[in-house]
């Protein structure tokens, strides 16, 4: 292993591409696996966790690392593409040794992990070798308390079961992911553990997260929540990803939260609900890009400038005569992003109107509203009512949700990866 520091801190190597012999990025390093049994020799790093094809998590040995650095990982660029399954002797140092409630042997130092050291031993195994912990902080002055880095043998507590572990040092880690990939490290932790650290995010990093958990998790989280919360969070999230949760829960419960909710968003999460299964109408989205016919090229071209908007929704824009919420006024048209780039700013964007595109209708089914997109080359397409008023848009990423399989996440092939 050439380049490699004799000693590496974990939590920071999390969130690094790994890369092939050929300088191909093959994945994230999402965590890593050691071997934790009690009174036995010192831990050995077995591997580190994945992440390829956005989803699926493998295992790649430590034998196949061939680099490590402070901004990559590089491997032998053959990986085995088998899903990572947990073994009961195994531990994951950021899913299950971070927060860890520990105590350093012979004093009266307590506190919880932050990050974990390895390096390699004399015959070129990887093991833990020192501890990296936070003492509580005392007093009202110290927003933080001591730290220590200790050796690992130093340390009580590393094995068992941990029923107090908190989630302080693991949010840290996750507050600067995408949601798409912080779900993905939530959902690969063990159940109580991804409770935990679930129901410490705030309601709007909490909602982001449940859009891109698979249902089961979705459902779990938001059971363990107390009412009023789940109601903030559901608030929180996007209309149409709101309704499809609260479909998945049990009558009583779905009411309740309903009625918890501001008036207004629960009226709109009540008409989502309303549409059958596999239409336009259940799986359009409320909140596309709505203008009235007076605004101008600019105006439009700075609403879908909007970060937070997906690349499907930010593709058109939707003019309309007042009112401009769903269910609008007349539906006038649409404004390609590629025609609005074409045009002056100061022009008015009813001078660039598509209006010769045939809307859905809410009661459309799936194979029908593909067939729509497809045949006019669309990512976005308006859905209105009988009298032409804008109910909502289906864009692609909507539809791509409702004809995958549930446990589409997971469902690539096994094999292989070659570098």
């Amino acid at each position: 292993m050439s380049a490699t520091p004799t000693r590496v801190y974990v939590a920071r190597l999390v969130g690094l591409p790994l890369f092939d012999p050929q300088g191909d990025q093959v994945g994230k390093v999402r965590d890593f696996v050691v071997s934790l049994w009690p009174g036995v020799s010192q831990p050995r790093v077995l591997g580190m966790v994945v992440e390829v094809f956005g989803r699926r998590r493998i295992f790649v040995p430590m034998t196949r690392v061939t680099h490590i650095d402070s901004g990559q990982v590089a491997t032998t660029g053959l990986l085995n593409m088998r899903r990572f399954e947990q073994r009961p002797t195994e531990a994951l140092v950021m899913g299950e040794l971070l927060d860890r409630e520990v105590r350093v042997r012979g004093s009266e130092v307590t506190g919880h992990i932050y990050d974990v050291a390895m390096e390699q031993a004399r015959n070129r195994d990887w093991v833990l070798s020192r501890v990296a912990l936070v003492e509580p902080a005392r007093g009202f002055r110290r927003r933080n308390g001591q730290t220590h880095v200790v050796e690992w043998n130093e340390v009580i507590g590393l094995t068992g079961s941990a029923p107090d572990q908190g989630a302080t040092q693991l949010l840290g880690t996750i507050s600067g992911m995408r949601p798409a990939d912080a779900a993905n490290l939530i959902h690969d932790l063990p159940r109580d553990r991804r409770i935990a650290v679930a129901s410490a995010l705030d309601d709007e990093r909490l909602a982001e997260v449940l859009e891109e958990l698979p249902e089961e998790d979705q459902v779990e989280i938001l059971g363990v929540l107390d009412s009023e919360r789940a109601a903030d969070v559901l608030e929180e999230m996007s209309r149409d990803d709101a309704a499809d949760l609260i479909a998945e829960l049990p009558p009583e419960t779905a009411a309740q939260l309903l009625e918890l909710m501001e008036p207004e968003d629960a009226e709109d999460v009540k008409r989502l609900l309303s549409y059958a299964d596999h239409t336009a109408g259940a799986m359009m989205t409320i909140e596309p890009v709505i203008l009235s016919p007076d605004a101008t090229i600019a105006d439009a071209l700075a609403r879908v400038r909007n970060p937070d908007l997906t690349t499907s929704l930010a593709a058109l824009v939707y003019v309309c005569r007042a009112p401009l919420e769903p269910p609008t006024g007349k539906l006038l048209g649409v404004a390609h992003i590629q025609r609005l780039l074409r045009e002056p700013p100061s022009t008015l964007v009813a001078g660039a109107l598509d209006d010769s595109l045939d809307p859905l209708r809410p009661d459309m089914g799936i194979d029908q509203v593909a067939s729509h997109l497809a045949r006019y080359n669309l990512v976005a397409a308006p859905v209105v009512d009988p009298d032409g008023r804008l109910l909502g848009a289906v864009t692609v990423d909507d539809l791509l949700d409702h004809m995958l399989p549930e446990n589409w996440r997971d469902a690539q092939p096994d094999g292989a990866l070659h570098g």
